[in-house]
């Protein structure tokens, strides 16, 4: 049993991932913003820790990520707002995998997107740009930080039921279901074998856990 800390825990990923992991034994605290999302986030099984990563400074962070066996990052400001973008996707990010070094808790998963790399050739007048920009750059900080790191970035997300099975090999985008994109992070936390990766992935043929290897 691992206890994790699901930072974005009303995200649709990150609700259906906190039911796996609750299902699975493992102790989750998911971490929402708005307290009205609590007894959505209880109804997976996960505890409801309310608290605003884009407002806590590094301090706040050890606080909240200290006792955690791991940290899963998947919030995002949702787009639209150049400067709130950057405080959610990038600072608020960083603080906290510097607080989770901080705090001793070495093993991390950021949950990105397939095309986040630093020559992501967003062209400067895309709405997209703010987002790619910073996502990549976090990305980087989390590669150089020394945390036990896993990367991990889905291609365009569906709403499908999930097959269980995914495709690392792609060089592509293309798109996966959120069920399996969840499933993934949950693998990815119990496979030593994803430390120090980056792993792109569509929906595919082969079963996650022997893909993630």
């Amino acid at each position: 049993m691992a206890k994790v800390l699901v930072i974005g825990g009303h995200g649709r990923v990150a609700l259906q991932l906190e039911r796996i992991l609750a299902e699975r034994g493992d102790e989750v605290d998911a971490v929402i913003r708005n307290a009205e999302h609590a007894d959505d986030v209880a109804a997976t099984g996960a505890a409801p820790v309310v608290a605003d990563v884009e407002q806590l400074d590094v301090d706040g962070l050890v606080d909240l990520i200290a006792g955690h066996d791991a940290v899963v990052w998947s919030a995002g400001a949702g787009g639209g707002d150049p400067a709130r973008t950057r405080a959610v996707d990038h600072d608020a990010a960083v603080r906290s995998m510097d607080a989770a070094d901080r705090a001793g808790v070495r093993r991390y998963v950021m949950v990105s997107y397939f095309g986040s790399r630093v020559d992501h050739r967003v062209p400067a007048d895309s709405a997209f740009r703010h987002y790619a920009d910073a996502k990549a750059a976090a990305d980087e900080h989390l590669r150089a930080s020394g945390l036990e790191y896993t990367i991990l970035g889905p291609s365009t997300l569906s709403d499908g039921p999930g097959a269980g099975r995914i495709d690392t090999t792609a060089e592509d985008s293309a798109d996966v279901d959120r069920a399996d994109v969840a499933a993934t992070v949950a693998a990815t936390l119990a496979e030593p074998a994803t430390v120090g990766r980056t792993i792109r992935f569509n929906r595919g043929e082969t079963p996650i856990a022997d893909a993630l290897r």
